[in-house]
């Protein structure tokens, strides 16, 4: 069996400043997303041998299988590592600006314009309550359309019969130490680092690939 690990940052922990600062971004993958990875490991110790081989998504999607003591602590820890995973290809140094090509036409189509979506995606995570994630998802039916949502938690679209495509953390640890309280100041600046080409990518994705049989690489790929 191969431990879940901890991925390496796509960029230099300093490359999206001044949107999102080094020790932030340093404290956020180096402790918050490693401890996630640490505990899920420690938890599938005492799984199955069969469920230790399982990818942390396949976890999410599947919690029932595990014995009943372990699925809240894998859910939690699970979520938390599939869920930072997503968020760093969400974030590029050269990211911001607009999308293009079939994603800016299924949000223009969606949501009338890239301007209503960015208020509706702001306004979501603005006013969860509590720790979560906001998200841009797509429903597995044929024609679905794309979705603003939110998640408590660690809990992952995935749970919910949706495809990630793009993901903000509502967690304090992501933004309190350069906006503390503002986080409708922290939810407008991170425009500035969205990657749209994984977002764009992520939705290829969906739109060709049945959700059950994407890998959590293809979630997350870079282009």
């Amino acid at each position: 069996m191969t431990p879940h690990t901890l991925p390496d940052l796509p960029y230099a922990v300093a490359a999206l400043e001044p949107h999102v600062d080094a020790r932030t971004m340093s404290l956020h993958h180096d402790m918050h997303h490693a401890g996630y990875v640490a505990a899920l490991n420690k938890a599938m110790a005492s799984a199955p041998a069969e469920l230790r081989a399982k990818s942390a998504l396949w976890l999410l999607e599947n919690l029932t299988a595990l014995p009943g003591a372990l699925r809240n602590t894998v859910r939690h820890n699970a979520g938390g590592h599939v869920n930072h995973s997503l968020l760093w290809t969400s974030m590029a140094a050269d990211g911001g600006g607009a999308p293009s090509g079939p994603l800016a036409a299924a949000i223009e189509q969606d949501f009338d314009s890239l301007a209503s979506f960015k208020k509706q995606f702001e306004k979501a995570g603005e006013e969860f309550f509590g720790v979560g994630w906001v998200w841009l998802v797509i429903g597995s039916e044929p024609g679905a359309k794309l979705e603003v949502m939110t998640t408590a938690g660690h809990d992952n679209p995935v749970m919910h019969g949706h495809t990630p495509l793009l993901v903000n953390d509502l967690w304090e640890h992501a933004y309190y130490l350069q906006h503390q309280n503002r986080k409708a100041e922290y939810l407008h600046e991170w425009w500035s680092v969205v990657d749209w080409r994984n977002v764009a990518a992520r939705l290829a994705v969906a739109r060709h690939v049945p959700r059950a049989s994407a890998t959590p690489e293809a979630l997350t790929q870079r282009r």
